[in-house]
């Protein structure tokens, strides 16, 4: 993916807000996914708090860690990477709000999410001319970038009970349906000169449903194509592989930039 060129004045300026786009972001991003759909769950169901005061906690503890994100003066893996659970698991209590609370059903809540997705991605191309996540550099494409995250989660959220609640695949078909999607599109960028701007965000929205239905997987009944697995206990286990896979890639990076200094 090219490096953007935005432009703005250096007191506004924000260098470094967005994780770079390699092999280890689409795997916390999957990781992410799966534990945003078990959280979710958990708050909703296990505490049987509703989907109202699931959206309302969730949201707020959204708010508070966007809050934290946006003023930072530059990129925290660990910052960025709560914010992407935070949005994940709001994405879950979106979804399943507006199926259930609301009675919209899975098809019409996409075309929802899918228009509000488009109109946020409208608005970041309107005042960037671009739709570069890597780097951002200006506070309020950062802003436009976070909204167009929670549409976009929760509309893979919405696609992934798609497959499994209108359709009747299992949880593993599911799954292989989104994966092949998302093959496809790496097919796409090794292959082709489709936009890859273009191509990150069709797997930034298809990562989502395949984390959500890997989620499913692990905690539904058996007698529904789930392992049955506590959702408390699902969510704690993908946190750990979360956070393994966060370290080793911090480390790595950070190695990489002092042997380049070295050589410079």
């Amino acid at each position: 993916m090219k490096p953007s060129t935005q432009r703005m004045p250096s007191t506004t300026r924000i260098i470094g807000k967005v994780a770079a786009v390699t092999l280890a972001f689409w795997i916390m991003k999957i990781l992410a996914t799966t534990l945003g759909e078990t959280a979710g769950d958990f708050l909703s169901m296990t505490l049987d708090l509703g989907y109202y005061i699931g959206f309302a906690i969730t949201f707020t503890a959204l708010a508070i860690v966007l809050f934290f994100q946006i003023r930072a003066p530059r990129y925290n893996p660990a910052l960025f990477w709560l914010a992407i659970v935070a949005t994940t698991t709001a994405g879950t209590e979106i979804s399943d709000m507006m199926d259930r609370s609301f009675d919209l059903g899975y098809a019409w809540g996409s075309v929802l999410l899918v228009t509000g997705l488009i109109a946020s991605l409208a608005a970041w191309y309107a005042r960037a001319r671009n739709l570069a996540v890597y780097p951002i550099l200006r506070r309020d494409v950062e802003v436009l970038f976070w909204v167009a995250v929670v549409f976009s989660n929760s509309l893979g959220t919405a696609f992934g009970d798609f497959l499994t609640d209108n359709l009747d695949l299992s949880y593993l078909q599911g799954a292989l349906v989104t994966a092949a999607i998302i093959g496809a599109v790496v097919a796409c960028h090794a292959m082709t000169r489709l936009n890859h701007v273009l191509l990150f965000w069709i797997a930034f929205i298809f990562t989502r449903p395949f984390g959500a239905t890997f989620g499913d997987l692990l905690t539904k009944p058996l007698e529904h194509g789930g392992m049955n697995l506590p959702r408390g206990a699902a969510s704690l286990v993908t946190l750990g592989l979360l956070i393994a896979v966060l370290v080793i890639s911090t480390m790595s990076a950070s190695r990489t930039r002092t042997e380049l200094g070295a050589v410079g």
